[in-house]
């Protein structure tokens, strides 16, 4: 006798008899708006150059980042978040770079904004470590550690340079205390006051960045350990978030995404502003190795990855999968 004999309700396998019927009760979904595509442009080449770490992502050329926004908006991608990389040689303490009206990423931006208008949200990272010779988000002191104030008033002219390039979002990535507000007191100064910040409020020093530093040729030699958060903590994030939000942030992200789906469960459920969360480089890059070696199913663990990081509560996901899944989706 069947152990359900005496209870001939209780048959939760009836709603996954069927592909139909696992679609039609599924409780999470992913949409090709609930992604963001993170692009990486070098300044001074005219071919796309591979990551060697991160199969199938390039540093594009100007107009290769043309034609993979264009590809985005396509495929029905929200928004692109734009990395510049500066020429070689063009780094240098302050990362001068940066806040260069004419440096690759406020060129960038306009080319984008130029190629898809306001078909896709045009964000960029607003950090300095791409531009600087010592690898660091900020400036640094005399005893070489990383001046907060410091950084605070070159955070202002990159988030001033950025907006006058077109930008619709720039994303503080630095973790510098009070970031938030300069950046917002410096965009409303020059009247760019739709200008939104996506605040990067729970970054954690990771070991999965490790593909990005390629990616953007960063010159780091040790560790951000003192600006970016601990990974062994929790509560720290919600202190960071309620600051961004006082301070004005208009979205906030979770920093990476996979190893910290806790994190991004009790942001997501202690606001109502949409909440982001960047699977980020060695995520990527660990998916796509197993996937070469034949162990798992590439398709299937990129979206069951994604799945997972909308579960836990994300309304955005940063993925450089994200043009690739809006396909699949459509």
């Amino acid at each position: 006798m069947s152990v359900y004999g005496s209870f001939p309700g209780a048959r939760p396998r009836r709603l996954r008899v069927s592909p139909a019927m696992r679609r039609m009760v599924a409780e999470t979904r992913l949409h090709p708006a609930d992604l963001i595509l993170p692009a990486f442009v070098k300044e001074g080449i005219s071919e796309p150059v591979p990551i060697s770490a991160m199969p199938g992502v390039v540093q594009h050329s100007r107009d290769t980042l043309r034609k993979a926004a264009a590809e985005a908006a396509g495929a029905g991608v929200a928004g692109i978040m734009i990395f510049g990389v500066p020429e070689d040689g063009k780094k240098d303490a302050l990362g001068t770079a940066g806040t260069d009206p004419d440096g690759i990423l406020q060129v960038a931006i306009r080319d984008v904004k130029a190629e898809v208008g306001d078909e896709l949200v045009i964000m960029s990272d607003l950090c300095l470590d791409e531009y600087t010779d010592h690898g660091h988000c900020g400036v640094l002191d005399a005893g070489g550690r990383v001046d907060n104030d410091a950084t605070l008033e070159r955070y202002a002219e990159m988030a001033q340079v950025q907006a006058d390039a077109g930008v619709h979002v720039v994303g503080p990535s630095g973790m510098m205390d009070g970031q938030v507000g300069v950046i917002r007191e410096a965009l409303d100064t020059i009247g760019k006051e739709d200008v939104s910040i996506l605040a990067y409020t729970a970054k954690y020093s990771s070991a999965f960045y490790g593909p990005f530093r390629e990616a953007v040729a960063s010159s780091l030699t040790g560790d951000r350990k003192t600006y970016q958060q601990d990974p062994a903590n929790v509560r720290e994030s919600l202190r960071e978030l309620a600051l961004d939000l006082q301070e004005g942030a208009d979205m906030v992200m979770v920093k990476p995404a996979g190893p910290y789906l806790d994190v991004l469960a009790k942001v997501a459920e202690a606001v109502d502003v949409p909440v982001s969360a960047y699977q980020i480089s060695g995520e990527y890059a660990m998916i796509e190795a197993a996937a070469e070696k034949g162990w798992i199913d590439r398709d299937k663990a990129i979206l069951e990855a994604l799945l997972g990081i909308k579960r836990a509560g994300a309304s955005t996901i940063l993925t450089y999968w994200a043009t690739e899944v809006a396909r699949w989706l459509r």
